[in-house]
């Protein structure tokens, strides 16, 4: 089949698939209020376009019919599955014409600052008086994240009046023709994710990491741009006896991957993320089953013990579970035992073996592990096995360990269940806001086009709403 007729999902095509009769009434249901108290003629327009969209698109917000020098706020508000609400705002002025473009204007104070596009979504928090430890994610796929976009008068005390206007805006993981499929075979259990079109397609196995369960959005939206992904569960939140996987579990759910009918047999690579990044390292390795075409690395390390299990990796960190710190808050810092297990040359995969190029994404402000540290390492042993060129890096300041796609809000310390001793303490990922959303964004365009690269001979277009 050609590669013409496998990228066949175009733009167009995404947006001729009719979405349900419950999402179309959502749309067309787009709830606009007005202040009582203006009169009809100052009426404010506020406008989001698209209204509808992939998490990781771009949106332009525009206030029309405010008076010139008006203060406004402009804000966004997301009630989650885990029934928390999220916000943020910026604090904006009209120009001379009434308008106020989040796209193309300051914001002079609020959850960001300065011309953000999309700091509506990055800088997303908690609401005041919220759980500690929250982290935002999405379970259910198949249905949009939601949110309020919202503009009201003044910058102090916003909150106290009504909004002049607002819109329900749609933010979705699984483009209009991706198809979902449970994975229960062979002893292998997740979530297929297959593009609409013909195909076949390449395939991606996409593996998260060390707090567990099973998480689908990221393979969502790969498959949203033209992948097969399988989201692969391979154990529980704080269940190590579900981590005592042989190695040819993940071999097996490559495989499923492989044999797939909608997928280019040759043309598979691997995503993780944290230990999902030292299992797809591992595979690489030390597989003789698995051949991967490309290898897509973030925030992980090459520590992957003898025993060819996730218990042994999950021992060695128990073996070296003093070395955790906490700062002043008692959050925990993990570092300095990922450190000390790199210091054992027997806990380290020989990644001078490998024969596919790597990408790795990293944070230089990564608190839970030291991944740049390991980046390096990983280079000096490429590069003295003349492997280098297979090699590509990007390492970006101010950035924790969870990089995730774009927009998503920033996460510096979350909740997390510890194996070894099930208690529920407060992770220190790192990072600082505006950067690591920055890194986020640029490094998710750069993964796309490394996966485009070696899974595809040809750019492929990008599956939009």
């Amino acid at each position: 089949m050609s590669l013409e007729r496998c990228l066949s999902f175009s733009r167009a095509t995404l947006r001729s698939v009719c979405f349900t009769k419950q999402h179309l009434q959502r749309c067309v249901h787009i709830c606009v209020r007005r202040s009582s108290t203006m009169s009809q003629a100052a009426l404010p327009i506020l406008s989001v376009f698209p209204s509808r969209a992939l998490v990781d698109e771009k949106f332009k917000v525009l206030v029309e019919n405010l008076p010139p020098g008006c203060p406004v706020t402009i804000h966004s508000l997301h009630h989650s599955e885990d029934q928390d609400y999220w916000e943020a705002y910026g604090h904006y002025i009209s120009d001379d014409r009434g308008k106020v473009s989040v796209s193309d204007d300051l914001s002079f104070g609020g959850t960001y600052t300065g011309k953000e596009p999309m700091g509506l979504l990055w800088s997303m928090r908690p609401v005041l008086g919220s759980r500690k430890g929250l982290r935002l994610r999405k379970m259910n796929v198949c249905t949009p994240m939601l949110m309020d976009i919202s503009v009201y008068s003044r910058h102090d005390g916003f909150r106290d009046q009504a909004p002049l206007a607002s819109v329900l805006i749609e933010r979705w993981y699984m483009a209009p023709g991706v198809r979902r499929i449970d994975i229960r075979e062979r002893g292998v259990r997740g979530t297929l994710f297959i593009p609409p079109g013909p195909g076949p397609f390449p395939g991606l196995l996409d593996m998260w990491g060390g707090g567990g369960g099973l998480l689908e959005y990221r393979s969502a939206l790969l498959a949203s741009h033209g992948y097969v992904s399988l989201a692969l569960e391979y154990f529980s939140p704080g269940q190590l006896q579900t981590a005592d996987l042989e190695f040819n579990y993940f071999e097996t759910a490559f495989n499923i991957v492989k044999d797939h009918p909608q997928v280019m047999p040759h043309r598979v690579g691997i995503f993780g993320l944290s230990l999902g990044s030292i299992v797809t390292m591992a595979l690489a390795v030390e597989s003789r089953i698995v051949r991967p075409r490309c290898c897509v690395c973030i925030s992980g390390n090459h520590c992957f013990p003898p025993g060819r299990t996730l218990a042994g990796i999950t021992g060695e960190v128990d073996m070296n579970y003093d070395k955790v710190r906490v700062d002043e808050n008692n959050y925990h810092i993990w570092r300095d035992v990922g450190l000390a297990i790199m210091k054992e040359p027997s806990s380290k995969l020989d990644m001078g073996k490998i024969n596919c190029p790597i990408l790795l994404v990293n944070g230089h402000d990564d608190q839970n592990w030291p991944t740049v540290e390991s980046a390096e390492d990983i280079a000096e042993m490429m590069r003295a096995a003349g492997k280098e060129h297979l090699l590509t890096r990007l390492e970006y300041p101010d950035t924790g360990h969870l990089i995730e796609p774009p927009f998503s809000p920033h996460f510096r310390a979350t909740n997390f269940i510890v194996n070894l001793t099930k208690e529920k303490v407060i992770m220190l990922w790192g990072g600082q806001t505006k950067p690591h959303s920055d890194a986020q964004e640029d490094s998710w365009r750069r993964i796309l086009t490394f996966l485009q690269q070696h899974l595809y001979c040809s750019p492929s277009p990008k599956a939009r709403l």
